[in-house]
This record gives structure tokens, sequence and C-alpha cells, in this order.
């Protein structure tokens, strides 16, 4: 009391506002999440992982790559699965933007020397690569409807900041969403696919103990087994992989062999060599390679073409 018998002393102090919450996920909304996160996730690895079997085991450094990123993203997807914790949900979604970032660089400039072609398998992987940031991003962001009254002390007030410092996780997750897809259609439009190799001037080389025969620039030239001496069985994605060499060869130095063409489904001339349609592969890097030689790929056997001397 002061002299004049008023009350003296400050005022209670108001509380301080509580930060806004987040969008809270319920629970049937967090399994489905969780389900769809490691569903995506382990898609992706199958893609990955069938496209390694298929060819790109014998791309030198991609190859075990691609069998890296499978096993990764397939312990990652249960991880998820069995858990459902923020910490697997978030490096699912870390991974499914890194591994479509490392797509994208190979289109884009290359990576370890290889040069990704558009492929439908390659797309589709995007998309799902995606899809599943999308869904484990928003898993590991967003808060679960709380089950009980909020936690008092330190440790409820620090969990109510960090889950306040995201309050708008899905808007977030949707628009980092719609640029990868916006940035993926890009890349693939302006990639295309591997300009056939120019016949010119066939040559021979030794590769692997055995006297191969040659583009001019000295990549190895293969056989399809499915071929005939007038008909390429050869199209689509699967001369995406393999570019057929057209245009009317000339022999250079030791090639003996008899040089023709046929005429391609889409009416390009492929050139032929003894009675066999020539494809380069997109999976040899640099001259003097052969990775695609006995491969049993796109419906058969690819077969690098040698020379008998």
């Amino acid at each position: 009391m002061g002299s004049d018998g008023t009350r003296t002393g400050r005022a209670p102090a108001r509380p301080a506002a509580a930060p806004a919450p987040a969008s809270k996920l319920t629970r049937p909304q967090r399994l489905g999440l969780r389900l769809a996160g490691a569903g995506l996730l382990a898609s992706a690895a199958a893609i990955h992982l069938d496209l390694y079997l298929t060819g790109y085991r014998t791309i030198p450094t991609i190859g075990w790559l691609f069998l890296l990123q499978a096993t990764v993203a397939f312990v990652l997807a249960a991880a998820v699965l069995v858990s459902g914790s923020r910490v697997a949900a978030a490096a699912g979604a870390g991974f499914a933007v890194a591994t479509l970032g490392g797509y994208l660089l190979s289109v884009w400039v290359g990576l370890f020397g290889f040069t990704e072609v558009r492929t439908t398998a390659g797309i589709v992987a995007g998309i799902i690569e995606v899809a599943a940031f999308a869904a484990l991003a928003i898993l590991a962001l967003a808060p679960a409807a709380a089950r009980h009254p909020s936690g008092s002390g330190d440790d409820g007030a620090v969990l109510a900041r960090l889950r306040a410092s995201v309050p708008a996780a899905g808007w977030l997750v949707a628009a980092a969403s719609v640029a990868a897809l916006v940035v993926l259609s890009v890349s693939v439009g302006l990639a295309g696919g591997p300009a056939p190799a120019a016949a010119s001037s066939l040559k021979t080389a030794m590769v692997g103990g055995v006297t191969v025969l040659t583009d001019s620039k000295g990549f190895t030239l293969y056989s399809f087994a499915p071929d005939t001496a007038t008909t390429s069985n050869c199209t689509g994605s699967c001369a995406a992989y393999w570019p057929p060499l057209t245009g009317a060869p000339t022999a250079g130095p030791g090639v003996t062999g008899k040089l023709g063409t046929i005429t391609r489904p889409d009416g390009t001339t492929q050139a032929t060599y003894n009675g066999h349609p020539l494809y380069t592969y997109v999976g040899d890097t640099h001259p003097g390679q052969a990775n695609g030689n006995n491969l049993n790929l796109n419906g058969g056997l690819w077969h690098e073409v040698t020379i008998t001397r």
C-alpha cells in the first residue's frame, strides 16, 4: 500500500503467446504417408535394380552406384515401414532428392564419363522419387496429433517450438515437389536420346585381345541376335541404349567383310556388316571398351562384331 492508501507495484505479466501450431497429422494420415513413402522408395529401388541387372552393371563406376542406390533405398524403405520415425522419413526424403539430383546431373553434364539418355524407365523413376520425397518430407515435418495433453516443462516447450518452426510443412513440400517436377520435365525434354552414330569409315581395333569392328571414332560396334539381314528389331527404348550406326559405310584399313545398308522402321538408313545391322552401346564411354558384349538385353543377345583375318 502507498501512503495514500492505493496499491503499488507492477501489474502481473501476461503470459507470452504460444507459437501457432503446425497442421497436425492424424494417426491414419501418418500411417498412409508411411506406407506410401516406403512403397515409393521401394519402387524406385526396384527400377534401379532392374536397370543394373539389364545393362548398367557393365558401365564402369555407374554400375556399382546403381546397385548401391537400390540397396540403400530398400533399406530406407524398410526403416520407414517398420519404425515410422521422423528420422527415417527425413533420411528417405533426402535420399530421394539426392537420387533425383544425380539423375538430372547425369542428363545435363554426365557422371564419371557417362551421359544418361531419355528413357521411360528414367522418367518414371524420377517421378516416383519426387512423390517419395513429398510423402516422406510431410511425414518428417508435420507434427502428429497429440494423444495426451501437451507436456510441461522445458522439454515440452522445446518440442512445441520445434514443431512450430515448420508451420506450413505441406505447402513447403508441395512447392518443392512442383519445382522438382518442372526441372525434371525440362531436363528430360532437352536431353532427348543419343544421336545415331554416323557410319563414315569403319575401322578395326584390338579390344580385350580380340580384333573388333569400330565406328570412325573407335567405338566398338555390335550386332543384335534377333535382327535379320534386312530388318532391325531394335527400336524405341532399345535404340536409345543401342544407337544404330546410320548412313552408308566405307571400309577402312583391315575391314574385309561385306558392307551394306538396310532401311530401319523409321525410314533411316542403317549400316550392316556381313548381313548384321550395326549398333554402338551407350555404356561404352570411351574407345577401346566393349561393355555391351554378350549382354542379354532388350529381347536378345548382343555381340561385338569381330574381324576374321
